[in-house]
């Protein structure tokens, strides 16, 4: 008797272990497969993150949470950028072929909870929309970005519970070269997409994109609405007030701040609401360019001083080819009129420099300078840097090229004066 009972009760019991062992590793490959996943996203387009970074030490300097530091970190989002997307991917290839697991998994959980008080921070602070978990290609609001980490977290503290229990899948010597692969592979992707342009643009600014029509709200636009917000404060306790609850009878409430929150997110709102193009002198050319019917190329340096010039001799010869054959080609930078003069001299750049503003310069191009050919309004292609087009490669249509990109009577008015 005694001896059917051990027998069912070891039957039992190595049920139960299968049942455990088969459920860890589901959990270890789909937590593996998603830092993998996020990784490789994010690896597309490292700029991204890192401009979300900065997103992030730009708010906590605003609120006054150790300026300095924020101020310091956000000089070097770049390669917190690449160092996070590489860990993010070689992690999870440890997870999944269980190299050294117990050091990951409580590495894994570090990032876990450090990404979930982000997630919480944005969606319960209102000051960032999205975090950025799976880049610009897979936008998650700040509620479901905090809900799949919350999810996420306990999945991770299943696996550091039970962490005994998950051996390695290979011998030592092979786990270790996986690992080196893809380190080696995840900084190589990174590197190509850096110095060249995204394998994937997720942006409205997309080859095939009419910006017209990206700037252009849907049917049925319902403009986003805002509250805002009355900061005051009375013996040392601040208060949020609305212009509808401010107790205005009391004059001891000092103002201290205000601030506008999202009440309702815009509806059918245009995916580009802020490109505009305006030379030095103040002149809006956005629509005169957008809405040329020929070619024309658009050479954007989000700042001149930072811009990579190691390949200028292939851009003015794009220059002096696009001149050549009727094509029009300007520049557009968010730095100020002087320091592009002094760019244009330095390098010699027979081209016409105008504004635009930052964010959506580095919006629109990644790659600083990079060259951009519209027709139409139509994004026919997107060149970093690194490979700037030949011209006579492009075989362009140049039957809507006949008119000039400025209107002439506009030229001919400003010489008519100036002989007068």
């Amino acid at each position: 008797m005694s001896f059917g009972l051990i027998f069912v009760s070891k039957y039992y019991s190595m049920k139960e272990n299968k049942a455990l062992s088969i459920s860890l590793t589901v959990i270890r490959v789909f937590v593996g497969l998603l830092f993998i996943f996020s990784g490789l996203i994010k690896a597309n387009d490292p700029s991204g993150l890192a401009y979300k970074m900065s997103e992030f030490f730009e708010v906590w300097s605003r609120e006054g949470y150790l300026p300095g530091l924020m101020n310091w970190l956000n000089n070097y989002v770049m390669i917190m950028s690449i160092l996070m997307i590489t860990f993010e991917i070689v992690a999870g290839v440890a997870l999944i072929i269980g190299y050294r697991f117990k050091l990951f998994a409580y590495l894994i959980l570090l990032l876990t909870i450090f990404f979930t008080f982000l997630t919480g921070y944005a969606l319960y602070s209102g000051k960032i929309k999205e975090c950025g978990c799976f880049g610009d290609c897979i936008k998650l609001q700040a509620n479901e970005s905090f809900m799949k980490d919350i999810v996420l977290l306990v999945l991770i503290l299943l696996l550091v519970f039970f962490r005994k229990r998950i051996a390695q899948a290979f011998s030592n010597g092979l786990a270790t070269a996986v690992m080196i692969i893809s380190f080696v592979l995840s900084i190589a992707m990174q590197w190509y997409v850096l110095k060249n342009l995204p394998f994937k643009d997720c942006l409205a600014y997309k080859v095939g994109n009419n910006l017209l029509k990206e700037m252009t709200p849907g049917e049925n636009y319902k403009p986003a609405e805002y509250q805002t917000l009355l900061v005051y404060q009375k013996d040392g306790v601040k208060k949020e007030f609305t212009d509808k609850n401010f107790p205005w009878q009391d004059t001891t409430w000092k103002f201290v701040d205000s601030k506008s929150t999202v009440v309702k997110e815009a509806e059918n709102a245009p995916t580009i609401l802020d490109f505009a193009i305006n030379d030095y002198n103040g002149g809006d050319i956005t629509q005169t360019v957008l809405n040329y019917p020929g070619n024309v190329f658009l050479l954007f340096v989000k700042d001149v001083n930072l811009a990579n010039t190691s390949n200028m001799d292939k851009l003015k010869k794009l220059i002096a080819d696009s001149k050549a054959n009727g094509v029009p080609i300007i520049a557009i930078s968010a730095s100020n009129d002087i320091e592009t003069n002094k760019f244009k001299a330095a390098h010699q750049l027979d081209i016409e420099f105008n504004s635009i503003d930052a964010t959506v310069c580095k919006t629109a191009m990644r790659s600083n300078p990079g060259i951009m050919l519209l027709n139409g309004g139509t994004v026919k292609g997107k060149w970093s840097y690194a490979n700037y087009p030949d011209y006579a490669g492009l075989k362009l249509d140049l039957s809507n090229n006949k008119q000039p990109l400025l209107a002439p009577a506009a030229v001919e008015t400003t010489d008519s004066l100036s002989q007068n």
